[in-house]
């Protein structure tokens, strides 16, 4: 029987987290007596569509502890008593802002920067992710790390009711504090309404961690005891090359990783012989860009305090990038390939609420039939808090081989490779102004001109108006190793100017005009690149988004590129062009089974045009699972005698969630531009919390477009593996 909790406290600024007077179950069912003696968060203010009054639907969330978890446990309250939950599947690590879902953000350190999140659905389908950077900008929000917790939800006619229990061994924080920031956030379908405890203005994410409320410990927080996590693995596979002719090839593989806490706040992972591969392929895309594509790192070793190593610099120059290390470039092929690691260290947290420390270093083994040496990679990074809410940091790189300068290729390949940076982040206490300012410096062998790259950024965001102003500087000999650079030899500075209205009566949420502007340029060709843009945004309160820019931008090529992307006769050098074009994105309601999302770059294309359309359909049946098509199709028509091309990329993909431990996932990835097709099945079984058994079918065959039909040719390439993992704490 159902205990009846109701709400006694008169402040809801802050809650006091006291320990538990009982056993408490976690089966989403409110018959433990311990909580009846829970404090309380309530009052939950709406974040979307409007953020100046109470939610409608209204959730109150308790918390208590023992020596072993936290608990948590909220009540969400319908407008309507019948009524049915969007969830995408039963799949962990659900995201999007349609599905149903309750939320806490855990951030220990009181430092409104860093936090963990843990969420749950109305299904009992669970979710955890780490939150950087105050919670604003891009990438500051991952799902991808996991770890051990609890959960389970019920329906119940007119609510439905969540509970957690949050082991302290997950957590990273400190002895004997007296304080953590909390916040509590709800998503309700039905009404697109998204609520949280402490208010957050519509104008910031709603994972903002500016204006989090205190949780009060009754006692100061203990050490949990002795912290040790053994994950090791086993893998095999067989795997056969067609094109290369040879016998099928089988692999067997084992490893471990250990995590260890220091200090409650501080963790060091230990690797031997990690698995590096991809258990999910990255997601192809159509590459018409002069620069190299960067894809994010899913790795489960580097993504705890991922932010500490990766968020220096910007999204494209970047000091250290993960995803370098365990991969090299075949320079007579130009093609990357896999380079194993027998061990790698990492230690990363917190040293006390102001100081972060992160040191990492891997060993990378050789690989004689590319003239690769073996390689070291160690990293110090060092982040002191200042102010209220930003910091400055400190980072090194080192890439360096140790072996004699006549046992390796010494003309591809340098015996070190090192780099020095500081960032300063800026993040007001009110989070109206963020920034960074930051200066790197590379250090080779044979030193190039201005081996460095220094820039800044600055925003101000109130609910009406949002100003970014960007600038940066690469030299032309800033070389990075183990990093990502996008261009080098530039100097470039972009604004964002965006207006918002909100209108009152009306099923728009918010809307609003927009210039921005981008120039790129260096003092040996002078402007390389620029655009001018008039935006405008649409938000609707079903959760629909519809963005426009109508773009005139000029390119200067300062070395041959064939825009085509077919491998056709380049456009020479040392010319010039100037376009005019349109860039859209429609993103539908995602409430729906049937959504979708489309984007366009459709206009004027260096000397001819082209005619571009990207998106997804996604057909929901809920709570099994879904089938999405990926797709992005490009028409590209350029004068004689350079080629024309339509290139496609289809990516059908079928997404079966039996239970909330077994599911089921084919991709399949048609690329013309690479005429390949490639298909990617995989069954996983989690059998136990953040234990998992993988089979994973991969097959690629030669495909080529024939009027309009694909036509499927022989297979290149065909692997079966499986991979077992099991989470151990001792």
């Amino acid at each position: 029987m159902a205990l009846c909790l109701a709400v006694t406290f008169a402040n809801s600024q802050d809650i006091t987290i006291k320990r538990a007077t009982g056993v408490i179950k976690i089966d989403g069912i409110m018959d433990d007596e311990a909580w009846l003696s829970a404090d309380s968060a309530y009052d939950f203010q709406q974040f979307f569509p409007f953020d100046t009054s109470l939610a409608v639907s209204q959730t109150v969330a308790r918390i208590l502890y023992d020596d072993q978890y936290i608990y948590v446990l909220g009540v969400m309250q319908n407008r309507e008593p019948d009524r049915k939950y969007v969830t995408p599947s039963l799949r962990r690590d659900f995201r999007g802002e349609a599905n149903d879902s309750f939320s806490i953000l855990i951030d220990a350190f009181q430092d409104n920067t860093n936090a963990a999140l843990f969420g749950i659905n109305p299904y009992g389908v669970r979710r955890e992710g780490l939150i950087s950077n105050g919670g604003s900008g891009e990438g500051s929000f991952s799902l991808d790390w996991d770890n051990k917790w609890y959960g389970e939800a019920k329906q119940y006619d007119g609510y439905w009711v969540a509970e957690m229990a949050i082991p302290f061994k997950t957590l990273r924080f400190s002895e004997n504090q007296l304080q953590w920031n909390v916040n509590f956030y709800r998503i309700d379908s039905e009404f697109a309404e998204r609520s949280t405890w402490s208010p957050i203005s519509r104008n910031f994410p709603i994972i903002n961690l500016a204006t989090m409320r205190k949780m009060n410990w009754d006692e100061p927080t203990q050490k949990p005891g002795q912290n040790i996590s053994l994950i090791p693995y086993i893998a095999a596979g067989q795997s056969k090359d067609f094109e290369e002719a040879g016998p099928s090839s089988g692999d067997f593989d084992m490893g471990l990783d250990l995590k260890y806490a220091v200090t409650p706040g501080l963790n060091l992972d230990l690797t031997v012989n990690p698995d590096f591969s991809q258990v999910e392929v990255d997601q192809q895309v159509t590459n018409l860009d002069r620069f190299e594509i960067f894809f994010p790192e899913r790795r489960q070793f580097f993504l705890e305090n991922a932010d500490l190593f990766s968020n220096y610099g910007n999204r494209g120059t970047r000091p250290f990038f993960s995803r370098r290390i365990g991969v090299a470039r075949d320079e007579s092929t130009g093609q990357n390939v896999q380079n194993p690691i027998p061990a790698g260290v990492r230690l990363s947290g917190k040293i006390n609420n102001n100081l972060r420390l992160g040191l990492l270093s891997m060993q990378a083994g050789d690989d004689e039939t590319i003239g690769l040496p073996s390689y070291n990679y160690s990293v110090l990074t060092v982040q002191q808090k200042v102010f209220a809410r930003s910091n400055i940091n400190f980072l090194f790189v080192n890439k360096q081989t140790f072996e004699d300068e006549g046992s390796y290729d010494a003309i591809n390949f340098s015996e070190k490779n090192r780099t020095l940076g500081v960032d300063y982040n800026l993040a007001s206490a009110d989070n109206f102004w963020n920034g960074k300012v930051f200066f790197h410096h590379s250090f080779d062998e044979i030193q190039g001109e201005n081996p460095f790259a220094t820039g800044f950024q600055l925003t101000y965001g109130v609910p009406k108006i949002n100003v970014r102003l960007f600038s940066q500087v690469v030299g032309d000999g800033y070389n990075p190793e183990v990093g990502f650079v996008r261009r080098n030899d530039i100097r470039q500075v972009n604004s964002t100017t965006r207006y918002s209205f909100f209108p009152e009566n009306s099923t728009i949420q918010r809307h609003g005009p927009g210039f921005d502007f981008d120039v790129v340029g260096n003092d040996e060709f002078g402007l390389l690149d620029w655009d001018v843009n008039l935006l405008y945004d649409i938000n609707w309160k079903n959760s629909s988004r519809l963005s426009v820019r109508l773009r005139r931008q000029y390119t200067f090529l300062f070395s041959g590129f064939d825009p085509s992307g077919s491998g056709g006769l380049a456009l020479p050098s040392d010319t010039e062009y100037t376009n005019n074009l349109i860039i859209a994105r429609y993103n539908s309601d995602q409430r729906k089974k049937l959504f979708f999302d489309l984007s366009t770059r459709s206009g004027g294309y260096f000397n001819g045009t082209r005619i571009n359309l990207e998106g997804s359909v996604t057909f929901r049946y809920q709570p099994l699972g879904f089938t999405s098509i990926d797709f992005a199709y490009n028409r590209i028509r350029l004068p004689d005698p350079y080629n024309d091309a339509n290139l496609f990329l289809i990516g059908p993909r079928f997404d079966f969630t039996f239970t909330k431990k077994l599911f089921w996932t084919t991709f399949v990835q048609y690329n013309s531009q690479i005429e390949n097709l490639n298909i990617n099945s995989r069954l996983q079984w989690r059998f136990s919390p953040v234990s998992d058994f993988f089979l994973v079918y991969t097959d690629n065959y030669l495909a080529t477009d024939e009027g309009g039909f694909i036509d499927i040719g022989q297979s290149k390439s065909r692997s079966l593996v499986f991979k077992l993992t099991y989470w151990l704490n001792l």
